[in-house]
């Protein structure tokens, strides 16, 4: 994939993150607050203050994603974004760690 293409879907990518986050907002789901800026999508946790950071890596063409559990990276597989450790899809994994963030 050209770097070109990578910015596209990585753009894309936080962008539908963000409406995820958003969407759950609205629906009283998780009190949180989204702030992007460029490739940067910072997702706060009000009631506790934690923090969700994802990011795209143009560099290595993957999304990053830094929380309370740790860090991981993402590959693009031609459908989905997957860890690059355990294949574990992107955004199964954000609803699960929100709901470990939220709780803490």
């Amino acid at each position: 994939m050209t770097e070109s293409e990578f910015l596209v879907m990585a753009d894309s990518c936080l962008q539908q993150v963000q409406d995820m986050f958003e969407q759950a907002f609205e629906n009283d789901v998780w009190d949180v607050d989204t702030k992007r800026s460029g490739n940067v999508l910072e997702i706060e946790f009000v009631d506790n203050g934690s923090k969700i950071i994802v990011n795209s890596q143009a560099p290595m063409q993957e999304m990053w994603v830094a929380a309370r559990s740790g860090g991981f990276h993402y590959k693009h597989d031609g459908e989905f974004w997957r860890n690059t450790r355990d294949s574990s899809e992107l955004f199964a994994v954000l609803r699960s760690i929100a709901e470990v963030q939220n709780k803490a």
